[in-house]
C-alpha cells in the first residue's frame, strides 16, 4: 500500500472520563470488536482471575484503576485504529493531558448516573483549547440514571459541546429496551441476557413503523416517537465539517460493559473521525504526508516488562514513515540514533514492527535517552509544542528504608521521574531528595513500584512546601548570588536545573520581589 494510503487508514484517539465512568470496559469492548481479543477481563470483579487487557501494572490490577496510559491498536473495516487509554484519576491528570497531545480526535465516556463530573470537565477543556473534535458515549445504561435530555443539557452546559445526539434510549435502568440509532435509523434491542447480538438489530426505515410498537411495547414506542420530535426540534443535523473542527460533538448511549451500543459508536467513529492531524512544532506546522520523517515522545514507561528492566518511550509518528534499524536524529541530544527492536502494542502483549506511518505510536526500547517532549526526525531540528511539565502541588522527602539497598532506590527513582510520575528535587545544601507530585496517590505508587519492580523501600516524611518554581536569569552572576543568598531554598531537578522550593505563597511573592533579576516559572517546557 502506497504511504498515502496507509495515512488515510489510521485513525488515532484517546478515551477520556472520570474514573468509574466505564473508560476501561469501553476500550476493551472495541478491541473484542477488533478482533484483537477473545475474551473480555472484568474489570471490577474478582472473581475473574482475569485482569482488564489494558491495565497492566501490578497496582492497576489491585486498585482496578489505570494508572498507566496503555497503547492498543487493531483493526476494524480496513481501518488501523489505535486507542489511548487514559488514567481517569485526577492524580494522574498529567500523563493524560500528555497523552492528549498524541491523539487526533476523542471519545468522552459519561456515567448516566453521575452526569459529567469534574475531572471530565478539564481534560474536555483541554481538548477544545486543541480543538480536538470530540464523541460522547454515555455508559450504563442498564442502570438507573439521569434523564437523556438532562444530560444532554449537561453536557452542553458543563462542558461546553454543542451535542448532536446520533442515538436515543428507549427507557433505561430496569426499562431499558434498547437504543434508537438515529444515524443509522436502526432499532438495536437490548436482551433480557443484556448481551448484543446481530440478530437483535432490527433495521427499521420509519419511526413510525408499528413492528416497534410490537417489540418495545406501545408505551415505549410512544414516549420515543415524542422524544425523537424533540430531539429534532432542539438539536442540530450531524454536520461532519463542524465535528471535525470541533465545534459539534456526536453523543451515543449503551452500555459498555453489556457491549450495548459500542458497535454503533465504532461504525460511526470509523467513518467520521479524523486521519493524522497536522501537528504545530515551534518552527513550523508539521503535516502527515511530508516524505521527512519526525514524531515526539509523549511517554516514557519502565518496566513494561517485571522480567526485564526495560524502558520504553511512546513516540507519536507525526510525518513520513518510521523504519527499523535506521538512523534518525534525536534533536535534544544532537545525535543520530537507530532502533533494532521497536515495538506496537496489543496491551501487554507486543509485536516486533518494521514500520509504521503518522498516527501510529511506536514504542522505542530506552536506555535513558530519552524525556518527554523529545522529538526524532531525518535531520531537520523541530520542536513540537504543547507538552509540559507541571509545579508539582504535594512534596515529602525520600527516605532509604534499606541501606543495603540505596543503589536500587536511585535507579528506581531515576527511571520513575522519566517517567513523569513526578518530580525529583535534590536540595543544594544537604543533598537531601524531595519527590513532588501532582496529587496524592502518585506517592503510594512509586512506593509500591519501588518495592515491587527495583527491590527498594522508601519511607516519606512530610515536606512543608508550598510550590517548586524553575528559576532562570540572563546573568549567571546574578543566578550565583541568588543561589548563595538561598542555599536553603534551593534544590536541583532530574536535569540539574535549579529550583527555588518556596515555603509558602507570601515566600514566594517576597522572592520575587527582592530577586527582579530572576525569573521564576511555574511550568517547564524543557
Amino acid at each position: 500500500m502506497s504511504k498515502e494510503t496507509e495515512i488515510a487508514r489510521r485513525r488515532t484517539f484517546g478515551i477520556i472520563s472520570h474514573p468509574d465512568a466505564g473508560k476501561t470496559t469501553l476500550t476493551e469492548k472495541l478491541l473484542l470488536f477488533g478482533g484483537a481479543i477473545q475474551v473480555a477481563g472484568a474489570v471490577k470483579s474478582n472473581k475473574i482471575k482475569k485482569s482488564a487487557t489494558s491495565d497492566f501494572m501490578e497496582i492497576e490490577k489491585q486498585r482496578g484503576i489505570s494508572v498507566a496510559t496503555s497503547v492498543m491498536g487493531f483493526e476494524y473495516r480496513d481501518l488501523q485504529i489505535n486507542i489511548l487509554d487514559t488514567p481517569g484519576h485526577k492524580d494522574f491528570a498529567e500523563d493524560t493531558y500528555r497523552t492528549l497531545t498524541a491523539v487526533d480526535s476523542v471519545i468522552v465516556v459519561i456515567d448516566v448516573a453521575k452526569g459529567v463530573e469534574p475531572q471530565t470537565e478539564k481534560l474536555v477543556e483541554v481538548s477544545r483549547m486543541r480543538k480536538t473534535p470530540i464523541i460522547v458515549f454515555i455508559n450504563k445504561l442498564d442502570r438507573e440514571g439521569l434523564d437523556a435530555f438532562d444530560l444532554i443539557d449537561d453536557i452542553e452546559q458543563k462542558l461546553g459541546l454543542n451535542a448532536c445526539p446520533l442515538s436515543w434510549p428507549i427507557g433505561m435502568g430496569q426499562r431499558f429496551k434498547g437504543v434508537y440509532n438515529i444515524y443509522e435509523n436502526k432499532l438495536s434491542l437490548f436482551g433480557a441476557h443484556g448481551k448484543q447480538t446481530e440478530g437483535e438489530t432490527i433495521v427499521i426505515n420509519d419511526i413510525n413503523d408499528p413492528t416497534i410498537d410490537k417489540i418495545v411495547g406501545e408505551s415505549a414506542a410512544k414516549e420515543l416517537r415524542e422524544e425523537m420530535e424533540t430531539v429534532k426540534g432542539i438539536y442540530p443535523d450531524f454536520d461532519k465539517e463542524a465535528y471535525l473542527n470541533g465545534n459539534q460533538s456526536p453523543v451515543f448511549f449503551g452500555s459498555a460493559v453489556n457491549n450495548f451500543g459500542v458497535k454503533e459508536l465504532l461504525d460511526c467513529f470509523v467513518e467520521i473521525a479524523p486521519p493524522p492531524l497536522p501537528r504545530e512544532t515551534e518552527e513550523r506546522t508539521v503535516r502527515p504526508e511530508e516524505n521527512a520523517f519526525s514524531g515526539f515522545v509523549f511517554k516514557i514507561h519502565a518496566n513494561m516488562d517485571p522480567k526485564h528492566r526495560d524502558r520504553i518511550a511512546f513516540l507519536r509518528i507525526c510525518s513520513g514513515e518510521f523504519k527499523r534499524n535506521t538512523n534518525y536524529f534525536h534533536v535534544r541530544k544532537g545525535a543520530k540514533m537507530k532502533f533494532s527492536n521497536p515495538t506496537t502494542f496489543m496491551a501487554s502483549k507486543k509485536e516486533l514492527v518494521e514500520e509504521a506511518y503518522p498516527g501510529d505510536v511506536v514504542g522505542l526500547y530506552d536506555s535513558g535517552n530519552f524525556k518527554i517532549g523529545d522529538t526524532l526526525s531525518d535531520g531537520e531540528s523541530l520542536h513540537f509544542k504543547g507538552l509540559p511539565s507541571f509545579s508539582p502541588e504535594q512534596f515529602r522527602f525520600v527516605n532509604n528504608a534499606d541501606p543495603m539497598k540505596s543503589k536500587q532506590l536511585a535507579k528506581g527513582l531515576e527511571q520513575l521521574m522519566d517517567e513523569g510520575v513526578a518530580q525529583l528535587f535534590i536540595k543544594e545544601d544537604n543533598g537531601r531528595k524531595i519527590v513532588g507530585t501532582v496529587g496524592a496517590l502518585q506517592f503510594d505508587v512509586i512506593q509500591f513500584r519501588l518495592e515491587h519492580e527495583y527491590g527498594a523501600k522508601c519511607t516519606y516524611e512530610p515536606v512543608n512546601l508550598h510550590k517548586a518554581c524553575w528559576v532562570t536569569s540572563e546573568k549567571q552572576s546574578d543566578m550565583d548570588a541568588f543561589v548563595q543568598r538561598r542555599k536553603k531554598d534551593v534544590a536541583r531537578d532530574k536535569d540539574g536545573l535549579l529550583v527555588y522550593l518556596a515555603e509558602s505563597a507570601w515566600a514566594l511573592n517576597t522572592a520575587r520581589e527582592n530577586h527582579p533579576e530572576i525569573d521564576f516559572h511555574l511550568t517547564n517546557e524543557g
